[in-house]
């Protein structure tokens, strides 16, 4: 019989937001596989862990870990929120998989601002960019991204405003390193995120 890849979804990343189903395979995993802070914050002594970097190295790694273990699989946010989940699907399509999801890091900034999500459309620009036709300006318009290094929240803000016809003094709101003691929320408008440093790896709501 196959091995199994078990992916838990690790929410925002600090521990006490991970579902007690999840916290229980990561502890009983042999084989533990995330990025080097993940498996910093959830690795046990005596695990067997590769850090997610070179997804390539990393498949050959678990194919020959699946053929005597099963592998638990961190993975940032939530499970079915651009994770990892559909490569290991396709990599793997003889192995089954258990998904154990977690909180995306977009509903959680939503939750440290306040703000339902029901009524937002969510998006965006890490590694990608979104549909030219979805970024319109609608008074009352609730928007998520996930921002990048270079598509960060100033960039998001600038593009909004000069390509969009947002207002400048739309409420927006720029979130990184949420749930750790470090967490950063910068408010204020799309004029004033539009000087806001660093914020790479973050989540932008943006409140029309």
């Amino acid at each position: 019989m196959a091995h199994t890849l078990y992916v838990v979804g690790i929410g925002p990343g600090n521990p006490e937001y991970v579902v007690p189903r999840g916290l229980h395979l990561i502890k009983q995993a042999k084989v533990l596989v995330g990025s080097e802070r993940a498996l910093e914050d959830f690795a046990q002594p005596g695990q067997a862990t590769f850090p997610i970097a070179k997804l390539a190295p990393m498949a050959e790694w678990m194919g020959e870990q699946l053929e005597s273990n099963d592998i638990v699989v961190l993975v940032s946010g939530d499970t079915g929120y651009y994770s990892l989940l559909p490569y290991l699907k396709t990599k793997f399509p003889n192995n089954p998989i258990d998904v154990t999801p977690g909180i995306s890091s977009m509903t959680f900034a939503f939750a440290r601002l306040g703000e339902v999500w029901h009524n937002a459309d969510l998006m965006s620009f890490h590694g990608r960019r979104p549909e030219e036709k979805d970024l319109y300006y609608a008074e009352g318009r609730k928007l998520g991204f996930l921002t990048d290094p270079e598509q960060n929240p100033a960039y998001i803000a600038r593009y909004l405003i000069e390509e969009h016809g947002w207002p400048k003094d739309t409420k927006a709101a720029a979130c990184e390193r949420l749930s750790y003691e470090d967490e950063r929320i910068e408010r204020g408008t799309l004029e004033e995120l539009q000087k806001l440093e660093g914020f790479g790896h973050s989540v932008m709501v943006v409140l029309g």
